[in-house]
C-alpha cells in the first residue's frame, strides 16, 4: 500500500486530475457519447501520468540534493527505475488511446505528450522552458474538439496556450530556490519571483478574457462571475504563497481557473464559431 501511495504521489495527482476533468467536461459539452468522453479522458489521464512519473524519475537526483522529502523517488520510498518504467508504459498507452478519438485528434494528442516530455528533458533548464507548456495546453482543447468531429477556433487554442504558459510560471515558483541550487535555469528563473508572478497573472487573466471576447458578439453575462471566481482563486493562491513560498497552492489555483473557464464555456454555450 505504501508503494502504491508513493506511486500516486509521484504522478502529480492534482494536475493530472484537474487536466483530465477539463478534457472530460469539454467532451461532455461537445455532446460526445459516453464512450467518447471516456476515451478522451483516458488518453489525457495516461499522458498526465506519464509526464508526472517521467518528471519525478528524471529529477530524482536534483530533488534528493535539494532535500525534497515530499518527492517519493528522491526520498527513496519507491524505485526510480519503477517510476520511469511506468512513465514509459503510460506514454505508450496514451498514443493508441488518443487515436480512439480519430486520427487528427490522435496526432494532436501525441504532439501534446511529446512536447510535455521534452519539458521534462531537456527544455526545463533552458530559456524556452515555457514553450512545452504553451504547446501542450494549446493541444488539449484541440484534441478534445477534433475528437468531437469539429474544428477548434483560434480563440480557444489561444486560451489554452495562455493558460499553459501561465501555469508554467506558477508551477515553478515554489521551486525557484531549490532549482537555483541544483542548476536549473528556465525562463522563470531568469525573470525572478516578481517577474514570474506578474507574467503568470497576466497570462491567466488573458486566457479567461480570450474565452469571453474570442467568440463573436459581446461577452456572455456569465463572464463576469467567472472572472471574479478566477480572481478569487488566484488571490487565494498568491496569499498562501506569501505565507509559505514553498506552497503548491498557486498551482492548485491555476487548476481551479482552468475548471472555472470550462464551466463558464459550458454555461454560456460552447460556441465554436
Amino acid at each position: 500500500m505504501s508503494v502504491a501511495i508513493s506511486l500516486l504521489r509521484a504522478s502529480h495527482p492534482e494536475p493530472a486530475a484537474g487536466v483530465t476533468a477539463v478534457a472530460a467536461l469539454l467532451s461532455i459539452g461537445l455532446d460526445r457519447s459516453a464512450p467518447g468522453v471516456v476515451a478522451a479522458a483516458a488518453a489525457v489521464l495516461a499522458s498526465q501520468l506519464s509526464i508526472g512519473w517521467v518528471n519525478d524519475a528524471l529529477d530524482a537526483p536534483r530533488d534528493a540534493a535539494a532535500g525534497r522529502t515530499d518527492k517519493p523517488v528522491a526520498a527513496g520510498k519507491v524505485s526510480r527505475r519503477l517510476v520511469l518504467a511506468l512513465g514509459v508504459l503510460a506514454a505508450a498507452a496514451c498514443v493508441p488511446l488518443g487515436f480512439l478519438s480519430g486520427h487528427r485528434a490522435g496526432l494532436v494528442g501525441a504532439l501534446a505528450l511529446a512536447s510535455a516530455l521534452l519539458y521534462d528533458w531537456p527544455l526545463k533548464s533552458t530559456p524556452v522552458s515555457v514553450l512545452p507548456y504553451a504547446v501542450s495546453f494549446t493541444c488539449l482543447p484541440a484534441f478534445v474538439v477534433l475528437g468531437a468531429g469539429k474544428s477548434p477556433p483560434l480563440w480557444l487554442l489561444a486560451a489554452g496556450g495562455l493558460l499553459g504558459a501561465g501555469a508554467h510560471f506558477v508551477n515553478t515558483l515554489p521551486d525557484l530556490d531549490d532549482d537555483a541550487r541544483t542548476g536549473v535555469r528556465g525562463l522563470p528563473h531568469l525573470l525572478g519571483r516578481r517577474g514570474s508572478l506578474a507574467a503568470a497573472a497576466g497570462l491567466l487573466l488573458a486566457a479567461t478574457a480570450a474565452l469571453a471576447f474570442g467568440p463573436p458578439g459581446p461577452p456572455p453575462v456569465a463572464f463576469w462571475p467567472a472572472l471574479a471566481a478566477a480572481l478569487i482563486a488566484l488571490s487565494w493562491g498568491w496569499y498562501r504563497m506569501s505565507r509559505d513560498p514553498a506552497s503548491r497552492a498557486p498551482f492548485l489555483s491555476v487548476i481551479a481557473v482552468a475548471l472555472i473557464d470550462v464551466v463558464f464555456l459550458l454555461i454560456s454555450g460552447l460556441n465554436l464559431d
